[in-house]
Formats: C-alpha cells, structure tokens, sequence
C-alpha cells in the first residue's frame, strides 16, 4: 500500500469566521464549528428539511434548526442507561421518513441481569419536538453486568433490511456463541420481525437475529455507494482494529484469530488466520479507536470520491482511505492538528462531511471546500 503523507498543515485562518483552512494530499478544505456545547454526542441524522439530529450519550435527542442547537431536546424517548460506554447511541431516519416520520435509535438500557443494547423506532413531530408511539424493536440478551462494548450502529440496506452492531460486551468469548447476541451483527424487517433467509434462521440454539458474527465492537457501518453492500469498521484490543465487509453466516474471527493483543501484551487466540474464518479488509495496528464511518460520492470534493472516511477516537484525526475495489491501497490523517476525537462522520445531502468530536463540550463540525 502506498503511503500518503500523514502531515496535515493549518495554513491559515479566516479571520472573519475564524475557519482553519486545511492542506491534504489532494484537496484544500476548510473547517466550520457549527455548533459547540454538545456534551458527548454519538451519532447525527439528516432531516429532509435541512435540520439535524444529535444524539447526546447522557441520553438526550438534540435537534440543529437554520444552524443553531435548539435549547429543548426531544421528549418522549424511554429510559436510557447512560453507564460507561452506554447511553443515548445511534440514530437513523427510516428510509420512508417523509411518509411515517420514523425515527430509529439504539441505546443502552438497564434491567434484571445487567445492561444491554436496544433499537427502538418512534414517530418524530419536529414542530413539538417529541416521539411518539415509541416501540421497543430488539434487545440484545443476555445482559452483561458490564458497561462497554454496547456496538450500537445502524443501517438500513436498500432493500429496506435494518442491520444492528453489537458488542462483545466486554466478554471477548461470547463473540463465537451463536445463541447469544453479542459480538454480532443483526438483520431485521423494519419492524422488528425476523427476515426468513437470514443465514441461521431455524438453526437450533442459535439467535435467528444474526446476520455474522465474531465481531468485537463495531461502532461504524455504512453502505457502499455503488454496490449497496454494508461495510463495517470494529474496535480491537491493543491494535487490530478492523474494517470488513457484512455477508450472511461468515465468522470474522474474534477473538480466535486478530491482529492486536490484548491490553496485557498478552496474545490473543491463536494468531491472525484461520480457516473458516474471514480476514479484514484493513487493519490497524496499533489501534486508532475506529469510530463513524462514510463514503464520500458527492460532487463538492472530487478527488475524493469513492473514499472512505473514518473517526479516530484516540489518534484523533479523520482517516481518508483509498480504495481500488476491495482494496485499501492508500490512507491519509487529516485534522490531526485539531487533536479532536471524531465520534462520526457522515456525508450531508449538501455533498459536505460532517462531524461529530466526542468531548464535553462536543462540537458538530463541517468540512467545506476552501477556495
């Protein structure tokens, strides 16, 4: 893979709009704060009238309206566990909004036994800002004691299937335990039901939610913008984060085969192969925390179509992967000198990148093509 410079020069600022202005190895772009004083926001949504929906960790829907951050959050949402690494986490618009105004989101929440991801969809009314006729859709069981590794991203294929990241929970084995939630990636009718050619529908003792599995805690998914197919980035343990490729029954290895090691030092499983089970596509080592993942297919940058771009969490940049086909064959940091960890990063129907910094205060910011 050839290597892109990893430098990213602040050239100047504009001081009207106080605007870094930014150099990366093909294009010149300039960042806009677009609000500030979010307090840990996770996941943002595009409304078709130009609004925005942030979720904030501690459990709070926030709507962005003409480019301010209005002062009321969302009522009507159940009761969040904000816990460790749990709270209010992604957010998505069903494919159908303008018709059913029907949110979804995926949240921590607490119960007998522990804690667990769930995905609940409501009916949003942005004149009130309020849900309505919320319903509960899917629970990841069993419930861990554990606060981290909730996964937690959403997508819907153009098919109309809902596809849900959960963690490991935190307990690397249960990632290979089929007749358990965790570690996995779910498919489901919009409605919650069960789709019939799921890969292990009416297999016995395993959950017919899932879709693959092996997976440690992917906390980025999006679709390919040319081939519909869901891509998937996961958080390893010291080193071997991973981006993949969702397809139906394969077994992505956690924490058989990786290419991190454990906190510790200590290996991991019994290396980085086996048979049976899938290699990444990429892989990070040492790990940059993966969070929020997007294709670029707008017009504003062109040198940057068909890239895919990635939030660093703990090397706290925006990661820009080229890609021939399947292949990763460059990657560039950019917003390096922010120092900024970048939660999620999504294309606006404006053709610009957004994104989310997970602080407190948090901001939404805006990548724009600088002149």
């Amino acid at each position: 893979m050839r290597t892109l410079t990893l430098s990213l020069l602040l050239l100047l600022v504009l001081p009207a709009q106080a605007q870094p202005v930014f150099e990366s190895a093909q294009q010149r772009f300039r960042v806009e704060t677009v609000v500030d004083g979010l307090e840990h926001p996770w996941s943002l949504a595009f409304l078709p009238d130009g609004s925005l929906l942030i979720t904030e960790r501690p459990g709070r829907l926030r709507v962005v309206r003409d480019g301010r951050l209005l002062p009321q959050a969302v009522r009507g949402l159940p009761e969040i566990a904000a816990r460790g690494q749990g709270g209010l986490l992604d957010v998505v618009l069903h494919p159908r909004f303008t018709d059913n105004r029907l949110i979804y989101f995926s949240y921590a929440a607490a119960g007998e036994g522990g804690y667990t991801t769930r995905v609940a969809r409501g009916r949003f009314d942005g004149a009130s800002l309020t849900l309505s006729n919320v319903q509960v859709l899917f629970e990841a069981l069993p419930r861990s004691r554990r606060s981290h590794h909730f996964g937690s991203r959403l997508v819907f294929d153009r098919a109309g299937f809902l596809y849900i990241t959960v963690g490991d929970r935190g307990d690397m084995d249960r990632a290979q335990q089929r007749d358990d939630h965790a570690g996995s990636v779910l498919r489901l009718h919009d409605d919650g039901r069960i789709p019939t050619d799921n890969p292990f529908v009416g297999q016995k003792n395993i959950r017919p939610e899932i879709y693959s599995y092996g997976h440690r805690n992917p906390q980025g998914m999006t679709l390919h913008p040319d081939t519909g197919a869901v891509w998937l980035h996961e958080h390893g343990a010291r080193g071997g984060d991973e981006i993949n490729i969702v397809r139906p029954g394969l077994n992505y290895g956690w924490p058989v085969i990786t290419h991190g090691v454990d906190y510790t030092y200590l290996p991991i499983g019994i290396g980085t192969h086996k048979e049976g089970m899938e290699q990444p596509l990429h892989h990070w080592t040492p790990s940059i925390a993966p969070s929020g993942m997007a294709f670029y297919s707008g017009e504003l940058f062109p040198h940057w179509r068909g890239n895919l771009f990635v939030g660093a969490l703990v090397r706290t940049h925006l990661a820009r992967l080229v890609l021939e086909g399947e292949k990763v064959v460059a990657e560039e940091q950019l917003l390096t000198s922010l120092g900024r960890r970048i939660r999620d990063v999504r294309m606006g129907p404006d053709g610009r990148l957004w994104l989310l910094t997970d602080h407190d205060p948090g901001q939404l910011l805006r990548l724009d093509v600088a002149k």
